[in-house]
Protein backbone atom coordinates (compact mmCIF):
# COMPACT_ATOMS: atom_id res chain seq x y z
CA UNK A 1 0.00 0.00 0.00
CA UNK A 2 1.15 3.80 -0.82
CA UNK A 3 2.08 4.99 3.04
CA UNK A 4 4.64 7.36 2.16
CA UNK A 5 4.36 10.93 1.11
CA UNK A 6 6.98 10.37 -1.78
CA UNK A 7 5.83 7.38 -2.50
CA UNK A 8 2.10 8.95 -3.57
CA UNK A 9 3.69 12.00 -5.29
CA UNK A 10 5.98 9.82 -7.30
CA UNK A 11 2.98 7.67 -8.62
CA UNK A 12 0.40 9.91 -8.59
CA UNK A 13 -1.90 8.12 -6.50
CA UNK A 14 -3.24 8.17 -2.91
CA UNK A 15 -5.38 5.67 -0.33
CA UNK A 16 -8.53 6.55 0.21
CA UNK A 17 -10.08 4.06 3.34
CA UNK A 18 -13.27 2.78 4.11
CA UNK A 19 -16.57 3.01 2.40
CA UNK A 20 -17.66 6.60 3.16
CA UNK A 21 -14.93 7.70 1.23
CA UNK A 22 -15.31 5.18 -1.62
CA UNK A 23 -18.91 5.73 -2.23
CA UNK A 24 -18.20 9.65 -2.16
CA UNK A 25 -15.71 8.84 -4.90
CA UNK A 26 -17.76 7.31 -7.04
CA UNK A 27 -20.64 9.17 -6.89
CA UNK A 28 -18.31 12.15 -7.97
CA UNK A 29 -17.40 9.90 -10.70
CA UNK A 30 -13.32 9.16 -9.56
CA UNK A 31 -12.77 6.06 -10.39
CA UNK A 32 -10.14 4.00 -8.03
CA UNK A 33 -7.40 1.96 -10.00
CA UNK A 34 -7.61 -0.99 -7.16
CA UNK A 35 -10.33 -1.56 -4.42
CA UNK A 36 -8.95 -3.90 -1.74
CA UNK A 37 -11.42 -5.54 0.74
CA UNK A 38 -12.16 -7.64 3.62
CA UNK A 39 -14.24 -10.92 3.37
CA UNK A 40 -17.21 -9.57 5.06
CA UNK A 41 -16.90 -5.92 2.64
CA UNK A 42 -19.93 -4.63 0.85
CA UNK A 43 -20.86 -6.81 -1.67
CA UNK A 44 -23.05 -3.85 -3.52
CA UNK A 45 -20.31 -1.06 -3.31
CA UNK A 46 -17.92 -3.57 -4.63
CA UNK A 47 -19.68 -4.24 -7.31
CA UNK A 48 -20.23 -0.77 -8.15
CA UNK A 49 -16.62 0.02 -7.98
CA UNK A 50 -16.02 -2.92 -10.48
CA UNK A 51 -18.35 -1.88 -12.62
CA UNK A 52 -16.71 1.76 -12.61
CA UNK A 53 -13.53 0.36 -13.66
CA UNK A 54 -11.83 -0.49 -10.71
CA UNK A 55 -9.91 -3.72 -10.26
CA UNK A 56 -11.40 -5.66 -7.06
CA UNK A 57 -8.87 -7.24 -4.74
CA UNK A 58 -9.51 -9.45 -1.53
CA UNK A 59 -7.80 -9.38 1.17
CA UNK A 60 -7.01 -12.68 3.34
CA UNK A 61 -8.33 -12.25 6.90
CA UNK A 62 -5.81 -9.91 8.83
CA UNK A 63 -4.49 -8.16 6.01
CA UNK A 64 -6.33 -5.44 6.14
CA UNK A 65 -5.06 -4.43 9.86
CA UNK A 66 -1.88 -5.00 8.37
CA UNK A 67 -1.47 -2.54 6.07
CA UNK A 68 -3.94 -0.25 6.79
CA UNK A 69 -2.79 3.67 7.93
CA UNK A 70 -5.63 3.72 10.12
CA UNK A 71 -6.24 3.06 14.34
CA UNK A 72 -9.11 0.88 13.70
CA UNK A 73 -9.11 -0.63 9.84
CA UNK A 74 -11.75 -0.55 7.76
CA UNK A 75 -13.63 -3.32 5.06
CA UNK A 76 -12.47 -1.40 2.17
CA UNK A 77 -9.14 0.73 1.04
CA UNK A 78 -9.87 2.36 -2.45
CA UNK A 79 -6.51 3.14 -4.31
CA UNK A 80 -7.04 6.59 -5.81
CA UNK A 81 -5.62 8.91 -8.98
CA UNK A 82 -5.04 11.99 -7.28
CA UNK A 83 -7.50 14.74 -7.76
CA UNK A 84 -6.04 18.01 -7.46
CA UNK A 85 -6.85 20.98 -10.19
CA UNK A 86 -4.70 23.68 -11.72
CA UNK A 87 -5.40 27.26 -10.35
CA UNK A 88 -6.77 28.19 -13.62
CA UNK A 89 -9.01 25.64 -13.23
CA UNK A 90 -11.43 27.18 -10.57
CA UNK A 91 -14.95 28.70 -11.91
CA UNK A 92 -14.95 32.45 -11.54
CA UNK A 93 -17.72 33.20 -9.48
CA UNK A 94 -18.34 32.60 -5.44
CA UNK A 95 -15.87 31.68 -2.52
CA UNK A 96 -12.29 29.67 -2.84
CA UNK A 97 -10.56 29.25 0.39
CA UNK A 98 -6.89 30.27 -0.14
CA UNK A 99 -4.88 28.19 2.98
CA UNK A 100 -1.76 29.06 3.85
CA UNK A 101 0.70 27.08 6.42
CA UNK A 102 -2.26 24.82 7.63
CA UNK A 103 -0.33 21.93 9.16
CA UNK A 104 -3.10 19.78 11.19
CA UNK A 105 -4.64 17.14 8.71
CA UNK A 106 -7.86 17.62 11.28
CA UNK A 107 -7.38 20.62 10.37
CA UNK A 108 -7.36 20.95 6.42
CA UNK A 109 -10.04 17.78 6.14
CA UNK A 110 -12.59 20.46 8.58
CA UNK A 111 -11.38 23.35 6.08
CA UNK A 112 -12.70 21.10 2.77
CA UNK A 113 -15.66 19.85 4.35
CA UNK A 114 -16.58 23.51 5.32
CA UNK A 115 -16.10 24.87 1.87
CA UNK A 116 -17.77 22.30 0.26
CA UNK A 117 -20.98 22.49 2.69
CA UNK A 118 -21.01 26.14 2.15
CA UNK A 119 -20.75 25.87 -1.34
CA UNK A 120 -17.22 27.53 -2.39
CA UNK A 121 -15.99 26.71 -5.71
CA UNK A 122 -12.28 25.51 -4.60
CA UNK A 123 -9.78 25.26 -2.13
CA UNK A 124 -6.10 26.17 -2.72
CA UNK A 125 -4.01 24.17 -0.03
CA UNK A 126 -0.40 26.21 -0.53
CA UNK A 127 3.23 24.87 -0.23
CA UNK A 128 3.81 24.59 3.58
CA UNK A 129 0.36 23.38 3.92
CA UNK A 130 -0.68 19.36 5.20
CA UNK A 131 -0.47 17.27 2.29
CA UNK A 132 -3.81 16.83 0.63
CA UNK A 133 -3.36 12.87 0.12
CA UNK A 134 -1.94 12.32 3.57
CA UNK A 135 -4.27 9.99 4.79
CA UNK A 136 -5.67 11.74 8.30
CA UNK A 137 -6.07 14.51 6.22
CA UNK A 138 -8.14 12.07 3.71
CA UNK A 139 -9.97 10.88 6.32
CA UNK A 140 -10.67 13.93 7.66
CA UNK A 141 -12.65 15.35 5.13
CA UNK A 142 -14.97 12.68 5.28
CA UNK A 143 -15.51 12.40 1.47
CA UNK A 144 -15.32 16.65 0.69
CA UNK A 145 -12.27 16.15 -1.09
CA UNK A 146 -14.46 14.22 -4.30
CA UNK A 147 -16.87 17.48 -3.87
CA UNK A 148 -14.98 20.31 -4.07
CA UNK A 149 -11.75 21.07 -6.55
CA UNK A 150 -8.77 21.42 -4.78
CA UNK A 151 -5.13 23.23 -5.66
CA UNK A 152 -2.12 22.18 -4.53
CA UNK A 153 1.21 22.87 -5.12
CA UNK A 154 1.71 26.44 -5.56
CA UNK A 155 3.09 29.27 -3.03
CA UNK A 156 0.77 31.43 -1.70
CA UNK A 157 2.30 34.86 -3.91
CA UNK A 158 1.31 33.12 -7.37
CA UNK A 159 -2.19 32.05 -5.98
CA UNK A 160 -3.03 35.22 -4.62
CA UNK A 161 -1.74 37.17 -7.61
CA UNK A 162 -3.88 34.57 -9.50
CA UNK A 163 -7.28 34.92 -7.93
CA UNK A 164 -6.88 38.85 -7.69
CA UNK A 165 -5.86 38.97 -11.82
CA UNK A 166 -9.43 37.15 -12.11
CA UNK A 167 -11.30 39.63 -10.39
CA UNK A 168 -11.53 38.20 -6.48
CA UNK A 169 -11.17 40.56 -3.88
CA UNK A 170 -8.65 38.82 -1.72
CA UNK A 171 -9.47 39.11 2.22
CA UNK A 172 -7.48 37.82 4.85
CA UNK A 173 -8.94 36.55 8.22
CA UNK A 174 -7.02 37.94 11.23
CA UNK A 175 -8.11 37.34 14.90
CA UNK A 176 -8.29 40.92 15.18
CA UNK A 177 -8.16 44.77 13.69
CA UNK A 178 -9.68 43.61 10.43
CA UNK A 179 -12.66 44.77 9.37
CA UNK A 180 -15.82 43.28 10.59
CA UNK A 181 -16.51 40.11 8.08
CA UNK A 182 -20.49 40.66 8.40
CA UNK A 183 -19.98 44.21 6.86
CA UNK A 184 -18.62 43.53 3.74
CA UNK A 185 -20.47 42.38 0.52
CA UNK A 186 -19.37 39.04 -0.28
CA UNK A 187 -21.63 38.49 -2.94
CA UNK A 188 -18.92 38.91 -5.57
CA UNK A 189 -16.03 36.64 -6.37
CA UNK A 190 -13.91 36.90 -3.12
CA UNK A 191 -10.59 34.49 -1.81
CA UNK A 192 -10.75 33.86 1.81
CA UNK A 193 -6.99 33.91 3.30
CA UNK A 194 -7.00 32.13 6.19
CA UNK A 195 -3.53 31.14 8.20
CA UNK A 196 -1.68 28.61 10.04
CA UNK A 197 -3.22 27.46 13.15
CA UNK A 198 -1.08 28.72 15.78
CA UNK A 199 0.18 31.97 14.19
CA UNK A 200 -2.08 32.88 12.06
CA UNK A 201 -1.33 34.58 8.77
CA UNK A 202 2.64 35.63 8.21
CA UNK A 203 3.72 38.86 9.00
CA UNK A 204 4.11 41.21 5.51
CA UNK A 205 1.76 38.76 3.70
CA UNK A 206 0.83 40.85 -0.01
CA UNK A 207 -1.15 40.57 -2.25
CA UNK A 208 -4.42 40.93 -0.20
CA UNK A 209 -6.97 43.43 -0.58
CA UNK A 210 -8.34 43.79 3.03
CA UNK A 211 -7.87 42.43 6.01
CA UNK A 212 -11.15 40.98 8.12
CA UNK A 213 -12.11 39.75 11.22
CA UNK A 214 -14.96 37.52 13.11
CA UNK A 215 -15.63 39.29 16.14
CA UNK A 216 -15.61 37.08 19.34
CA UNK A 217 -18.09 38.81 22.33
CA UNK A 218 -16.57 35.76 24.35
CA UNK A 219 -13.56 35.04 26.01
CA UNK A 220 -11.79 33.30 23.56
CA UNK A 221 -9.10 35.36 21.61
CA UNK A 222 -9.53 33.11 17.87
CA UNK A 223 -11.45 30.35 16.24
CA UNK A 224 -9.51 27.21 14.65
CA UNK A 225 -8.85 27.71 11.03
CA UNK A 226 -11.67 25.23 10.11
CA UNK A 227 -14.50 26.80 12.37
CA UNK A 228 -13.18 30.22 11.07
CA UNK A 229 -13.81 29.13 6.95
CA UNK A 230 -17.07 27.50 8.55
CA UNK A 231 -18.05 30.96 9.87
CA UNK A 232 -17.16 33.12 6.27
CA UNK A 233 -18.07 31.09 3.59
CA UNK A 234 -21.87 30.51 5.30
CA UNK A 235 -21.65 33.90 5.76
CA UNK A 236 -21.23 34.56 1.83
CA UNK A 237 -23.56 31.81 1.40
CA UNK A 238 -25.93 33.40 3.42
CA UNK A 239 -25.72 37.30 1.45
CA UNK A 240 -26.00 35.00 -1.77
CA UNK A 241 -29.38 33.48 -0.64
CA UNK A 242 -30.24 36.84 0.30
CA UNK A 243 -29.63 38.37 -2.97
CA UNK A 244 -31.20 35.53 -4.81
CA UNK A 245 -34.73 35.43 -2.83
Amino acid sequence: MIQKRSERQAEGLFVAEGVTLLREALSAGVIPETVFHTPDADAALLQQASKAGAAIVELAEGVMEVVSDAVTPQAVCAVIPSIDVPLDALAPDGVVVVAVDVRDPGNAGTLLRSAAAAGARGVVLCNGCVELNNPKTIRSTAGALFQIPVVTSVDVDTALTALGAAGRRRLAAVARDGEDYATLDLTKPVAFVVGNEAHGLPDGLVGVDARITIPLPGPVESLNVGVATAVLCFEAARQTRAVVA
